[in-house]
């Protein structure tokens, strides 16, 4: 057998495999494995309870919308810290970083304070009818601040590293900003832009700190599954709160490997 050219393959990938195995696969088959106890009656009744259902909904749909707009807000963003020099980059730049460095329980609390009908912000909304603390639009509003950052980071290495010939290209053979944004930038983008969407939506999917001070956690209104399995969980009822969450994580790992599958597409067919 010919020697590996990169010695310490063997190990290196021994290595690799056991860390993944106890950080994170042992513990999500745990999880499946204690909502498989389950009866099927059991199943039925903690997955498609009225309740339960709800928090599904909510969760589901916030998350996604949530996701949606850091995905065209995240990109604005990189695109403006990459582009452009200014007074305050650096510093805008490490803001973005806020909402990772920040406990989830502080941002619930700030946005709380912020947007309950006492805060200051949420006076004003009051007062044209807008309401945002304790309601479903606060809870889009938290999970849009979490997935902030995932959406920014993704795109911004990539368009940073990104020649600049391709527009300028563009730009001298008469092509509008507009077209070059939509025929040149954006296509090159796409991997990372679905990327950054991606890890937003797998992140508001599994979100609890900075929801549960905004929401109200009204059941059948204002309450989200993660929050749904911390209940479950005080109630003793560990089976249910394991199926809870074994949706929520088919959920995310169907997304990242849904971005992935046309990440994967997307550079063949640029390289065809």
């Amino acid at each position: 057998m010919k020697p590996d050219a990169i010695p310490g393959r063997a190990l290196a990938l021994g290595t690799t495999v056991s860390i993944v195995t106890l950080l994170v696969l042992i513990p999500l088959a745990v999880v499946v494995l204690t909502a498989s106890g389950l009866s099927v009656s059991g199943l039925r009744e903690a997955l498609l309870s009225p309740r339960a259902l709800a928090a599904f909904r909510l969760t589901f749909v916030a998350s996604l919308a949530a996701a949606s707009v850091d995905l065209i807000a995240g990109t604005f963003v990189a695109w403006v810290l990459v582009r452009y020099r200014f007074v305050g980059d650096v510093f805008l730049d490490a803001l973005v970083n806020v909402p990772l460095a920040m406990p989830t329980a502080v941002t619930g609390i700030a946005l709380a304070t912020l947007y309950a009908p006492t805060g200051s912000a949420g006076r004003v909304l009051t007062t044209i009818g807008l309401h945002v603390g304790y309601t479903q639009l606060g809870v889009w509003l938290a999970l849009t601040f979490v997935g902030f950052p995932f959406a920014v980071r993704t795109v911004q290495p990539v368009l940073a590293a990104m020649p600049s010939h391709f527009e300028e290209a563009a730009a001298s053979l008469g092509a509008s900003r507009a077209a070059t944004l939509a025929r040149v930038t954006l296509p090159l983008l796409g991997p990372a832009i679905l990327t950054g969407f991606a890890l937003a939506l797998a992140r508001a999917l599994g979100e609890y700190g900075s929801v549960i001070f905004i929401s109200g956690n009204m059941p059948l209104r204002t309450e989200i599954a993660p929050l749904l399995i911390v209940t479950r969980l005080e109630e003793y009822d560990y089976q249910g709160a394991a199926a809870i969450a074994t949706v929520l994580l088919v959920a995310s790992l169907l997304a990242l490997v849904a971005i992935n599958t046309i990440q994967r597409r997307l550079a063949v067919a640029r390289v065809a």
